[in-house]
């Protein structure tokens, strides 16, 4: 018996009129014209878009939604947000972090967006944010996957209370090694932190997520070093560099080499659209520098590049609603992707790359994956980077868990009456 069928639906890859049959939470079928036994849920997608779900590869649960506490960012400045959060830090309480949490999950499933991997600092000695992480984990698992990286914020050797807190972290079951190389008090310290996270997450089977070259120095190299410990360690597939936008300051020549080390050693790399054309370039007069690293060239050498959100309302941020379509539109300008398929590639890049990141299992639209999905207020890919339209169904293993109304505009021009829907025309 099945549970639902989506009909007529508009697939990603540009497949037309298909029909997805779904039961006890997998798909299980898709073709044109499925029969459907009386009494199974259908939605009519109509002609538009269904795509699995979005997936923001790099976020910070633990400081969403709080932006002005204790202080607004004046500078709009990295540093001064750091600051800020370590301030905010040491007051914070596990309801606090978990109400504020928890609001942020409630948005991003309303979006679609049902995968975060989220950073959480272990920084406070009590490990509160973590705690109250890992308990909302398991509160929105049936809804959401929320994978949770251990952040030394402060730095893993800088801070000398944050070996003995990420090794907490990971005991009472965070998910990722994390750090922070490039905020290391020396370059030589920031490599050798490098080398101890991923020696930790060898020993420990886990993957390794860490911040990386958030700079606009030329010089802060520490992705080489990852890629290094990546391919000695036997991590291949499993390590991701965040940020990366020292190498949008770095020359052609070393970038040439650089590429080559990140595909042979099958690192991912986590772009963050929003906030690096943010915090980047902030010491630049003229020409300033565009702050995000080299997505076009890192997918052209065939390295997995997905985008995250980073930040909602927070020291670093002072904007954002969790919608990863505003991200990959972003991404997609500044990258200058603007050709067909590499605005295609921009959307895969909060989705299927997304996914691969985080490394989803049975994630897709093909017969066997989970029956999550989202169907959109959109013709295809394209479209729906433009206008950014209402998630019309967003459905987790087989059942719809949010709803959004059409969204149109009637415009009265003397005697007529107009609908407007944002569609390209023809």
């Amino acid at each position: 018996m099945l549970d639902l069928v989506v009909r007529r639906a508009t697939l990603p890859d540009g497949r037309r009129e298909m029909d997805i049959a779904c039961q006890d939470g997998r798909i299980v079928e898709l073709a044109t014209r499925i029969e459907a036994p009386q009494g199974t849920l259908e939605i009519d997608a109509g002609g538009r878009l269904v795509t699995p779900p979005f997936v923001d590869s790099h976020f910070h649960l633990d400081s969403t939604l709080s932006y002005g506490r204790p202080r607004v960012n004046r500078s709009g400045t990295l540093l001064e947000g750091i600051a800020l959060w370590g301030e905010f830090a040491q007051t914070i309480s596990a309801d606090d972090v978990k109400a504020r949490a928890r609001t942020l999950c409630h948005w991003a499933i309303a979006r679609g967006n049902l995968a975060i991997r989220s950073h959480v600092d272990v920084s406070n000695p009590e490990l509160v944010a973590v705690r109250a992480l890992l308990e909302l984990r398991e509160e929105l698992q049936p809804y959401l996957d929320l994978q949770l990286v251990a952040f030394p914020q402060e730095g893993y050797l800088r801070n000398p209370a944050a070996r003995a807190a990420l090794t907490a972290a990971l005991d009472l079951g965070v998910d990722v090694v994390g750090g922070i190389p490039h905020f290391e008090r020396t370059m030589a310290e920031g490599g050798r932190s490098v080398t101890l996270l991923c020696e930790l997450a060898a020993e420990r089977g886990l993957p390794v997520d860490l911040h990386c070259d958030e700079s606009d120095d030329p010089l802060s190299r520490h992705i080489e070093t990852l890629a290094h410990a990546t391919v000695r360690l036997g991590l291949q597939g499993r390590v991701t560099g965040s940020h990366l936008t020292s190498m949008h300051a770095m020359d052609n020549t070393y970038v040439s080499k650089l590429l080559r080390l990140m595909q042979e050693a099958q690192v991912h790399a986590v772009a963050n659209p929003l906030i690096n054309i943010t915090l980047q370039g902030r010491h630049d007069a003229y020409p300033k520098r565009r702050g995000m690293t080299r997505v076009k060239e890192m997918m052209d050498c065939g390295i997995n590049v997905s985008f995250g959100h980073d930040c909602v309302l927070d020291p670093w941020y002072a904007l954002g609603s969790h919608d990863m379509l505003e991200v990959a539109h972003m991404g997609l300008h500044v990258a200058h992707m603007t050709g067909v398929d590499e605005m295609r590639a921009c959307f895969d890049a909060v989705t299927r790359n997304g996914a691969c990141t985080l490394g989803l299992e049975r994630y897709g639209l093909e017969a066997g994956c989970h029956a999550d999905m989202v169907v959109l207020q959109a013709s295809d890919t394209i479209e729906a980077l433009r206008t950014h339209p209402a998630r019309l169904h967003v459905i987790r293993r087989g059942q719809v868990i949010a709803s959004t109304p059409e969204s149109h505009a009637t415009l009265t021009l003397g005697e007529q009456q107009i609908e407007v829907d944002f569609a390209a025309p023809g």
